[in-house]
């Protein structure tokens, strides 16, 4: 299946890219494409603990099942005051 995922803050700057396409087994999981972009892309490994996703623009866990067509949204932690 076919997700598309976002990146948002130091992610996206990490990347160098606000989104991509990314393709995984069928009955993957949120945490499975978390896993699996940080395999891929060394430079997101720093975030891949600390990260926050939201699946279809609600936040989801990583244990939410993903499906074909599904926008899969990173979210950094954020802080300031």
């Amino acid at each position: 299946m076919k997700v598309r995922v976002r990146f948002f803050g130091g992610p996206r700057e990490a990347l160098g890219r606000n989104e991509i396409e990314q393709q995984l087994p069928a009955g993957s999981t949120a945490g499975d494409l978390v896993n699996l972009l940080g395999e891929e892309y060394p430079v997101l490994g720093p975030y891949c603990h600390v990260i926050k996703v939201a699946v279809n623009r609600k936040y989801a866990s990583l244990e939410s099942q993903l499906h074909e067509g599904d926008e899969v949204a990173l979210i950094p932690p954020v802080g300031g005051g």
